[in-house]
């Protein structure tokens, strides 16, 4: 991890050396129909995020035995678990007896799932344990009425978790040489402070503004401009998944020093983008902010921001730090980003029937949209599947 680091802010420093960015090979060009098509909408979300494992949990999320988190995933109700033995579960959210929601988003811990309809409870791998009144109800087979399960599994302090039931995705192949860089991080060991959630318009139009850096002396002048260069990044792909290293103002001063003198974090502030969109910003720092950008309906998605901490705020002065670091991240993406993004949003009708262009230095845009036009020409699903 060390060296790949000198290697990653010796290419960013190559580009502040010239005053360049990475680029591709040309620009790209994307039909503003595509943003706008409810009909592709349901196709993109069927061939994406109903088919490939989403991650949907940081690890610590769930920092110990009896943990739990709730979320809702295009109209699904998940939960993510992890029982007393420590094992990662994922299942439907709803009571095998009449469909009610057992518990409601957000993390926590329970020994039991317990439905606040009719008191039915299950164990957090999902087996029912408990039938309120069964002698009156009548015998209820165990075995059959077990939480409707999804495949989930952990890598790299991430819980993933295919909303198709009969998937059997191989994780190690769809992060591919990605998984030892995002282990490097050691998210598993860090602790969750916080969580907040944004409504958030079209779900590409929102992860467009977080795959380049040509925005930032534009739209952030007196918040991220003041800590980032602008328009100038290395970026790197692993299938469909990628990152984005902008250029940290105290390379100016680095780029005098000799190498072993350099600190990496001081440099360069990668921000790994795992597909379809979990992004991992700080994470060769103390606080690391991540952003799960996940799709409502054709025009509205939802972002949960989930802060971590390296060490876990203890002293009201380290709480404070975390408080302020959390309501910069989330202030600076809903007054600046979101507020731009939305207003992208109510552009889209009325310039239906013309194309947006992505330039040479914008190539994670153009990665992204590659990558969503490849699995919808697939027509299959893009995870990596075990042998059967």
């Amino acid at each position: 991890m060390r060296r790949e680091a000198a290697e990653l802010v010796e290419r960013v420093m190559t580009h502040y050396r010239d005053n360049t960015t990475h680029e591709a090979d040309g620009q790209w060009t994307e039909p503003v129909a595509n943003y706008l098509d409810a009909d592709r909408w349901r196709r993109e979300t069927d061939a994406v995020h109903r088919s490939v494992p989403l991650p949907l949990a940081m690890s610590c999320e769930l920092p110990g035995p009896n943990t739990y988190k709730a979320i809702d995933v295009l109209g699904i109700p998940v939960l993510i678990t992890r029982d007393r033995q420590g094992t990662v579960h994922a299942m439907i959210n709803a009571c095998r007896h009449r469909g009610a929601k057992l518990l409601e988003p957000g993390c926590g811990v329970s020994k039991r799932l317990t439905c606040p309809y009719h008191s039915w409870s299950y164990d957090l791998a999902g087996e029912l344990r408990g039938v309120y009144a069964e002698k009156t109800f009548g015998e209820v087979p165990r075995e059959g009425r077990s939480l409707v399960r999804l495949p989930a599994g952990e890598r790299a302090g991430i819980v993933f978790v295919s909303l198709d039931p009969a998937a059997e995705p191989d994780l190690d192949a769809w992060l591919g040489d990605l998984q030892p860089l995002l282990e490097g991080l050691r998210l598993a060991e860090c602790h969750h402070y916080a969580t907040s959630e944004l409504t958030s318009p079209n779900w590409k139009v929102t992860l467009d503004g977080y795959l380049e850096t040509y925005h930032f002396a534009s739209l952030h002048p007196k918040t991220v401009f003041e800590t980032n260069l602008s328009n100038m990044m290395a970026h790197d792909t692993w299938g469909p998944h990628q990152r984005i290293a902008p250029a940290l103002r105290p390379i100016a001063q680095a780029v005098e020093l000799p190498p072993d003198q350099r600190d990496p974090g001081d440099c360069v502030g990668p921000i790994y983008w795992l597909f379809p969109g979990l992004a991992i910003a700080g994470g060769w720092r103390q606080k690391i902010a991540v952003s799960l950008v996940l799709p409502r309906t054709a025009t509205e998605s939802v972002t949960q921001q989930i802060i971590l901490l390296r060490d876990p705020a203890v002293t009201e002065e380290e709480r404070q730090a975390a408080d302020r670091f959390g309501a910069w991240f989330h202030e600076v993406v809903r007054d600046e980003d979101y507020a731009t993004t939305y207003g992208v949003q109510q552009g889209l009708k009325a310039l239906d029937g013309t194309d947006f262009v992505f330039g040479r230095n914008e190539p994670g845009l153009q990665h992204f949209h590659r990558t969503i036009h490849q699995h919808l020409d697939s027509g299959a699903t893009a995870a990596p599947r075990a042998a059967r």
